[in-house]
């Protein structure tokens, strides 16, 4: 820590360095800033060494000081470029690339000098230093407002929180082309998002990953401030707003794994007694981002004592549209599953079930002209959460098997971890087409009665009245 004390030692001594006296204005007051701030920063808030890097990931607790540190760093390196630069300011919305990048106490109009700054358009987000260089803001809110503006660089702030995430990270990565080497700042308070922790996979190839927590800029922190955020210490939330740890999403998801039951490797599969595949279509206006997912799933008894359950024998996904999905669709409902029966068969497939909704519609009309066993699915008001929480429970029942691994044993078959995955961390996926997927041919299964929540053992044997205790008649004996 600096003490207010040292930091006024050390302004003393810079103002008195030699080379000040030669230098313009603008120059002094940009040295002497710079030159503070590095002296003052903590370790986290200092540049990663060398140029190597493209990407300066700062994950941070609340307060750590990653917007000092990210404005900082975007008024320096407009400044001391060789030529004149544009950099990108990107926040979640554009009261945020006002408010808190800009205009904010620790933003851009309060760290950098005001001796270097030329003009700042506040209805254009924009600011204009001396040197020609110009800082762009444009919220991240608004994907497409990055198509056609190019840059050397830039600073994003709170990534974790923008809502189209993947869009915006895509469209802007698309306009840094200028340079010889763009450079980009991300601070954020992490969230499991996929791109964050891609980026954090990326450490020490093109990413520079840093991670500070409240901690690390406590003494700067109001009393109030640290009253109220640290009595999170100890709980899921403290790890990831005060330490700023990226939680696993399948902590805080649904359905939990070890809520599926393992079907054991050195069985055979059973006898399934009916075969559902349920397909989610991939979304006509967006065939690079969603993929079509199908799930298939068949009905078997565990063993007489135990209720109906499912199985999943299939599932995978794919980027495809309807002219490509259809004979693939009607390819999938010639496959047999299971084990062979009495007469040396397997099962077929019983009925195909197809969202209604973007290229499904035709898709489930075209089938149905075929002569296939095709429904059309509409989940009607219910949101993907509350989908999910409909058949949660029969999860949770032990009612959903999955195969056994044949070489790791307690783990799922190596197919099955991508749908394990999305299952579990849902809501915090890059896509849920198998949640949807599963959902709704377990919604349909439950309506048809293949699986009861509430399942009475039948033994023909007994009689209810032999489990009751008999009754007496007191006044009687």
């Amino acid at each position: 820590m600096i003490t207010a004390e040292a930091a006024n030692e050390f302004e003393q001594k810079l103002r008195a360095h030699p080379e000040l006296n030669n230098m313009s204005l603008e120059h002094r007051a940009a040295f002497t800033a710079r030159t503070k701030w590095l002296y003052t920063a903590s370790k986290h808030q200092v540049p990663p060494s060398g140029d190597w890097w493209d990407i300066w990931l700062l994950l941070a607790g609340r307060g750590a000081g990653k917007t000092r540190c990210a404005a900082e760093w975007t008024w320096a390196h407009a400044w001391y470029a060789k030529e004149p630069i544009r950099l990108l300011v990107s926040a979640p919305t554009s009261g945020d690339v006002r408010d808190v990048c800009f205009e904010g106490d620790s933003g851009l109009l309060s760290v950098c000098p005001s001796e270097i700054i030329e003009n700042y358009n506040k209805s254009q987000h924009e600011i204009t230093l001396k040197n020609g260089s110009i800082i762009k803001g444009i919220p991240a809110s608004e994907p497409e407002r990055f198509r056609g503006p190019q840059f050397h660089g830039g600073w994003l702030d709170e990534l974790a929180a923008w809502h189209y995430l993947d869009d915006a990270w895509a469209m802007l990565q698309f306009g840094m082309r200028l340079g010889s080497h763009p450079q980009i700042i991300c601070t954020t308070t992490p969230k499991p998002k996929p791109l964050i922790m891609d980026l954090v996979e990326r450490d020490g190839d093109d990413v520079a990953y840093t991670m500070a927590t409240t901690y690390d800029n406590i003494h700067n922190l109001a009393p109030t401030f640290q009253k109220q955020i640290l009595q999170y210490e100890g709980t899921s939330l403290g790890r990831q707003e005060i330490y700023a740890e990226i939680i696993d999403p399948e902590e805080s998801g649904i359905v939990k794994r070890n809520w599926f039951k393992l079907w054991d490797a050195d069985k055979p599969l059973p006898q399934f007694q009916y075969v559902i595949q349920s397909y989610d279509c991939a979304t006509s206006d967006k065939t690079k981002n969603d993929p079509t997912a199908c799930v298939v799933l068949g009905i078997f008894k565990p063993s007489p004592d135990k209720p109906m359950s499912a199985m999943l024998i299939d599932c995978w996904t794919e980027h495809m549209q309807y002219p490509e999905l259809r004979p693939r669709v009607i390819e999938e409902s010639t496959s047999i599953y299971g084990d062979e029966d009495e007469f040396g068969h397997g099962k077929k497939v019983d009925l195909i079930l197809i969202e209604d909704k973007s290229a499904g519609i035709s898709l489930i009309k075209d089938l149905q002209r075929a002569g296939l066993n095709v429904r059309a699915y509409n989940p009607g008001m219910a949101d993907k959460m509350q989908r999910l929480n409909i058949v949660s429970s029969l999860i949770e029942r032990g009612l959903v098997y999955l195969p056994e691994s044949q070489t790791t044993p307690g783990a799922a078959r190596s197919w099955c971890e991508p749908f394990i995955s999305q299952i579990c961390a849902f809501p915090e996926v890059r896509h849920d087409d198998l949640v949807d997927a599963l959902t709704q041919a377990l919604r349909i299964l439950r309506d048809m009665g293949f699986l009861t929540l509430d399942y009475l053992y039948n033994d023909t044997d007994k009689y209810v009245d032999d489990l009751q205790p008999r009754r007496v008649n007191p006044y009687a004996v």
